[in-house]
This record gives C-alpha cells, sequence and structure tokens, in this order.
C-alpha cells in the first residue's frame, strides 16, 4: 500500500505535466518550465516514497523472521 509521500509525489507529477502541456499548448514557456520542474520534484518524492515503504516493509520482515513467525 503506498504511503503518503508515494501519493502526494504522484499528485505533484500529475499536476505538473498538466501544467507543463497547458504550457506548450498556449505557448507560455514559464508555465511550461514550472510544470516540468514540477513533474519532476513530484516523482522524487513518489520514488522516496516507494524506498521508505519498501525499507519498512524489509524491517517487518526481517522481525517475523527474528520472532520466528
Amino acid at each position: 500500500m503506498w504511503n503518503k509521500n508515494e501519493v502526494k509525489g504522484k499528485a505533484k507529477e500529475v499536476k505538473g505535466n498538466i501544467k507543463d502541456k497547458v504550457g506548450e499548448f498556449v505557448g507560455n514557456e514559464e508555465l511550461e518550465a514550472e510544470g516540468e520542474a514540477e513533474a519532476v520534484a513530484g516523482e522524487l518524492q513518489h520514488e522516496a516514497g516507494k524506498v521508505q515503504r519498501k525499507a519498512g516493509e524489509t524491517v517487518e520482515k526481517a522481525g517475523r523472521a527474528i520472532a520466528g513467525k
């Protein structure tokens, strides 16, 4: 299950992609650049959330192995 950073990052990525395309469509280079930057930031946040989640799952799995479950 996705954690908070994964969800927020994906939302930011989608929002950034929309801004990028709208800026491209209307010829607004500033909006396009802002959208590209926001999409990259969202992707990074999403990936950081995935790493965080997988680390937590690994710790839980190790804990169960140690407990013998």
